[in-house]
Formats: structure tokens, C-alpha cells, sequence
């Protein structure tokens, strides 16, 4: 079976730029482009397969119908989503709610955990990570009299760092950030403050107080980063997660190396560089901006060039 390479989707964001352009070449839509869903198969975005005999079906198709692709695994949907995000302003202050909250409110969709990896950033850059608030109650007067700067904690960040974002967790990309974003497949955001801006129309844009309220982890907790650290002569491998939702890793490859593959599937996002794969005797030319999946079949492949990517699996 051969990989499957996605053609990604791009969505308009009030907070969007054209970094997607200019650092990844993608042909983005308009001036204000924030979100490339490189790997999707969610209903709001289903990418398209850009290869072999799956060619021009959507993720979600070949996920229903050819689940052996994925190594039989169980579950209604595909489980992983990842994003390229182009923070060229602020992104709403957000929390995303857990799958039972989710499930119970917003039609049986999952809950969303994430974690992000810092592609580049502004010197200056910084990110709203966690709240001050030590009980609910707290919390809810602390929003409703818009304490903002009590309430919400800033830290600094620089391109490489590595965070991992529960559910639960009130956070924010800021200004001049540019992120790739491993996720539940969900599309559930509940906005806690949006800087007042207004859209296109005038108007500004929808609140989810209440349930943000309800979703928001009491008091924050901070997570560990603790990273493993593979190095060889011709690649190095990092592991920022592994838990029950997914494992997530960078892998940056500086010669011809062979690897094996024992997951159900994989999901690889090429970040910088320029390189091949190779999987049995074809070869497959991947650069800056390349997304694909490795299916269950393929047990072993080579990789070749200098290349940076984000590796995730289940």
C-alpha cells in the first residue's frame, strides 16, 4: 500500500495572515488565512486524498469504508486532526471541554486536547496559558467583571518549544506566533474574551461564557514538559507526548535512514526541508509543506534529505 499524501484546507480567521503562504507556499484563499487543516477527516474540513488509488476521496471516505488502511482500529471517527496556524493577531481566549461534556452537549462530538509545537515565532512572543482563578466561583466573578489581567496568565515563548494544551486548559496564541497543532478530531472552541474586536459585519463574535465556565479545570494545572531524546548519526527523534489520546514526536532526519513502522497509521507533517521516502521500491519527493499518512501496511520505510517534521499516531 502506498502512503497517502492530504491536500489541506484553509480557513479564513479574523486573527489570520499569510504566513501559510510565505513560509509554506501553500496557495492560500485571502489575505487573512489562519487555519491549514493539513490532516483532517472532521466535517468541517475533510481533506482530500492527493494520491494512488484513494486519489480524490475524502479522509473521512477511506476511514468508513477501507478501515483496514488504519489497522482495523476501532471508532466511529478518525481520531487526529492537525492544523498549521497562523497567529498574525490575537486568537481569542478559549477553552475546549473534555469528551463527556462534549459528547453530552455538542452532539456526540469528542472533546478536544491538543498540544502545539512552535514552528517560529516573534522575539517578543508570548501566550496565554492558564488562569489565576483558585475556585469556580472565583473564576466566574473574576469573567463577568472582566479582570482580565488577574485572571489570565502569560508566558513567554520561542520557536521549538513544545506545549501540551488538556482539555480544560484557558489559553490564547498570540500575536506573530505560527504553530503546528496535533488535536482530537473536534471542532469545539467555547471563547472566554475576544479583545472586544469586531468581524466583517460590525459585529463581534460569539461568547460561550457559561460553558467555559463549566469546562475550565479548577485550579490550573501545569503540565510537565519531560522530552525523550533519540540521537543518531543520521536523524534525531524527539517525544513531546505520549498518553491515550496520541504520542507526539519531531523527528528531524539529516541523511538516508531506514525505519520501522509498527503503528496502525502515522501522521507526518513536513515543516523545513527537502527529502524522499521511500516505501518498498517507490519513491516519494517530499518538501516544506508535505502532509501524509503512513497506513498499517507498511511495516518499514526509508527517509532521505534533511527534513524537519512532526510526527503524531494513536
Amino acid at each position: 500500500m502506498e502512503p497517502l499524501f492530504l491536500n489541506p484546507l484553509f480557513m479564513y480567521r479574523i486573527w489570520g495572515g499569510t504566513t501559510l503562504r510565505d513560509k509554506f507556499n501553500y496557495d492560500i484563499p485571502s489575505e487573512h488565512t489562519g487555519e491549514c487543516w493539513a490532516i483532517s477527516a472532521h466535517e468541517n474540513g475533510d481533506c482530500t486524498i492527493a494520491n494512488g488509488k484513494f486519489k480524490g476521496l475524502t479522509l473521512s471516505k477511506v476511514w468508513d469504508e477501507h478501515r483496514e488502511v488504519f489497522g482495523n482500529v476501532k471508532g466511529d471517527k478518525f481520531p487526529l486532526l492537525t492544523k498549521i496556524l497562523d497567529a498574525n493577531d490575537n486568537l481569542s481566549v478559549q477553552v475546549h471541554p473534555n469528551d463527556e461534556y462534549a459528547n453530552i452537549n455538542e452532539n456526540g462530538e469528542f472533546g478536544k486536547t491538543e498540544c502545539w509545537y512552535i514552528i517560529d515565532c516573534d522575539d517578543d512572543a508570548e501566550m496565554v496559558f492558564g488562569h489565576n482563578a483558585s475556585s469556580r466561583e472565583e473564576l466566574s466573578e473574576m469573567i463577568h467583571n472582566n479582570e482580565w489581567d488577574s485572571l489570565l496568565r502569560k508566558i513567554k515563548i520561542k520557536k521549538g518549544d513544545f506545549f501540551y494544551v488538556p482539555s480544560g486548559t484557558i489559553h490564547a496564541l498570540c500575536k506573530g506566533t505560527l504553530v503546528l497543532e496535533t488535536q482530537q478530531n473536534s471542532d469545539t472552541t467555547y471563547r472566554v474574551y475576544d479583545y472586544d474586536r469586531v468581524d466583517n459585519n460590525g459585529k463581534k463574535r460569539e461568547l460561550h461564557v457559561q460553558k467555559s465556565i463549566d469546562v475550565t479545570t479548577v485550579p490550573h494545572i501545569e503540565s510537565s514538559n519531560t522530552y525523550n531524546i533519540v540521537t543518531k548519526d543520521n536523524f534525531e527523534c524527539t517525544t513531546f507526548i505520549s498518553n491515550e489520546l496520541f504520542s507526539v514526536h519531531k523527528l528531524n532526519v539529516f541523511s538516508e535512514c531506514e525505519f520501522n513502522h509498527d503503528k496502525p497509521f502515522s501522521l507526518y507533517s513536513v515543516l523545513d526541508g527537502n527529502g524522499t521516502l521511500t516505501c518498498g521500491n517507490k519513491d516519494y519527493s517530499l518538501s516544506k509543506g508535505s502532509n501524509f499518512i503512513l497506513p498499517s501496511d507498511i511495516k518499514n520505510f526509508k527517509l532521505n534529505g534533511n527534513i524537519e517534521m512532526i510526527v503524531s499516531h494513536i
